[in-house]
């Protein structure tokens, strides 16, 4: 442990920084997603450590025990629920487990699997972060007294949501099969919401509609791999400004 997580770990926690002393693992592959939660960490007072596949996670879980983890279901090299079932059967078990998506069904996959709750993105509101993570913690890791409730927005940075655009292109550009698109569409459903992107969610569900009625997708993928080159032409060119 170095001086920096000594730090996070020894400072109680307040009514403005309610999460402080912890530390908290976020398995996600969003760079949009993981900004948002790291704003929402450091406004809580929390010490955020972050993993973007399943792999990366148990290296780190093999080194760290957090108090709380954080799981997205789609990772790259499969279902969050594999992480959560086995951090619900460990011991000693980590304090809070929860699920995160933006698929409407990820709540109950999640507690399927045995998290203890879920988090749905798009969540822009640092009072819902908050409360659904003391909801879960341990009455001696709860803030003594009133808590102050902060209903402030988090806004991510969208050099992050650029990067989450850039990925999905490459994947696209890469392969058209249907893994890919699976995981193409379930990765950008989330991203697309959060950044309030309504002509990339419109085409992102053409996609799925394509997919589940089993008609063709070229032309759908071809719109989105589009729309995708036009958002990061445009903030290339804003970049240059």
């Amino acid at each position: 442990m170095d001086d920096h997580d000594q730090y996070y770990l020894t400072r109680p926690a307040t009514s403005d920084r309610p999460l402080a002393g912890l530390t908290i693992l976020l398995v996600e592959d969003s760079r949009f997603a993981c900004e948002a939660f790291r704003l929402m960490c450091q406004h809580s007072g929390a010490r955020l450590r972050r993993a973007d596949s399943l792999s990366h996670a148990r290296q780190h879980l093999r080194t760290y025990r957090p108090a709380v983890v954080i799981i997205d279901l789609g990772l790259p090299d499969g279902a969050g629920e594999s992480l959560i079932a086995e951090l619900a059967r460990a011991q000693p078990r980590v304090d809070v487990i929860l699920a995160t998506s933006g698929d409407p069904d990820g709540a109950l996959r999640g507690a399927v699997a045995g998290a203890d709750g879920f988090i749905a993105k798009p969540i822009a509101r640092l009072s819902q972060f908050q409360a659904e993570l003391l909801r879960h913690l341990p009455r001696d890791r709860q803030p003594k007294g009133p808590r102050l409730i902060n209903d402030a927005r988090i806004r991510p940075d969208q050099l992050a949501y650029r990067d989450d655009l850039s990925r999905c292109l490459e994947v696209l550009d890469a392969s058209a099969q249907a893994p890919d698109l699976d995981y193409v569409v379930q990765f950008l459903t989330s991203v697309a919401l959060a950044a309030g992107d309504h002509a990339l969610i419109a085409a992102v569900n053409d996609l799925s509609t394509r997919q589940r009625s089993g008609t063709g997708t070229g032309d759908a993928v071809t719109l989105l791999r589009g729309l995708l080159r036009q958002r990061l032409e445009a903030q290339a060119q804003i970049g240059l400004q």
